[in-house]
């Protein structure tokens, strides 16, 4: 099993953090380690990292058993005394239980879900068997990552999906609700670890993870998108289209925009089920040609000839 590494000094907050410092901070760090921005591959392995513990500490239910039990928090029935468990712990042997947070469901998956071991899946908190004593014994919780493109969070649907290991298969049909976000849990009831003596199976989890997009940013609800445009179009101003995932929408461009202004679309980014709409924005970059024809060189000159305009004494 890997060493754990502790979800606050990963975010680098304190135990006694808001959430709002919580969010700040991995929003920090995803814009520092995201692969569509950073290049290093080992940038990717900090963004999941970030991502798993952002995942567990903006909850405050999770963030409570995580604070309770540390990393064997995914195990732990509900109701359990941290104490009781501790001794029980030490008692049985640490090496008995598994959960996602080691070698069990939740490490080494690929995008595709594939490779899983179906015993490590289904699998109860101790292999399927009560500790002694404990009597029945609800199942463990079980996650594993999802990973949709910005149009599948966007519109929503079914994903079917087959987990194949340990000799067995199982299927599901996963119904992804429409503005899914980042880090947002999909939950399969009665589809985790197994329950002992009659006790109920946990609940299975996929952790939605959106795909880099070489036409969108991501941010929450909020989507971002380049807007080239022609040194005239943004000093004349113009009407544009501009990509959004419901469709096509027409961007007005003021006169006189410069490079680096967000023209924004109201409700144009991820929607919200019982809330507030994300927007898209549209960041203006201003594009010159690369070659002059005689024409555009001679007519740049004229402009050049007669302008008083001077960014740099801005």
């Amino acid at each position: 099993m890997a060493e754990h590494r502790d979800f606050y000094e990963i975010l680098g907050v304190p135990r006694s953090a808001s959430q709002d410092e919580i969010q700040r901070a991995y929003r920090k760090l995803a814009r520092t380690y995201h692969p569509d921005v950073n290049s290093d591959p080992a940038a990717e392995d900090r963004f999941k990292e970030a991502s798993e513990a952002y995942d567990v500490l903006s909850d405050p239910h999770t963030r409570r058993r995580y604070d309770a039990f540390g990393p064997d928090f995914r195990q732990v029935p509900e109701g359990v005394d941290p104490e009781t468990w501790r001794r029980s712990r030490v008692g049985a042997g640490a090496g008995q239980a598994r959960g996602a947070g080691g070698g069990g469901f939740g490490s080494g998956l690929g995008s595709d879900l594939g490779g899983i071991d179906i015993e490590d899946l289904l699998g109860g908190i101790f292999g399927g068997r009560a500790a002694p004593g404990w009597g029945p014994i609800p199942g463990a919780d079980q996650e594993a990552e999802l990973e949709l493109t910005v149009e599948e969070a966007y519109r929503g649907g079914h994903r079917p999906i087959t987990l194949e290991g340990g000799g067995g298969r199982r299927s599901f049909d996963v119904k992804i609700p429409a503005g899914v976000t980042e880090g947002q849990r999909i939950r399969l009831t009665g589809q985790g670890g197994r329950g002992s003596d009659g006790a109920p199976n946990g609940d299975l989890y996929f952790v939605v993870r959106i795909t880099p997009d070489p036409r969108y940013r991501v941010d929450g609800r909020d989507l971002y998108v380049d807007l080239p445009l022609t040194p005239w179009e943004a000093a004349l101003g113009t009407s544009v289209a501009v990509p959004t995932p419901g469709g096509e929408a027409k961007v007005k461009v003021p006169p006189g925009t410069s490079s680096g202004k967000r023209l924004r679309l109201r409700n144009r980014g991820l929607p919200h089920p019982r809330g507030r709409h994300g927007h898209l924005y549209a960041e203006v970059r201003i594009v010159v040609p690369g070659k002059l024809t005689d024409a555009e060189r001679q007519l740049f000159e004229q402009l050049a000839a007669v302008s008083a305009f001077d960014p740099r004494s801005r």
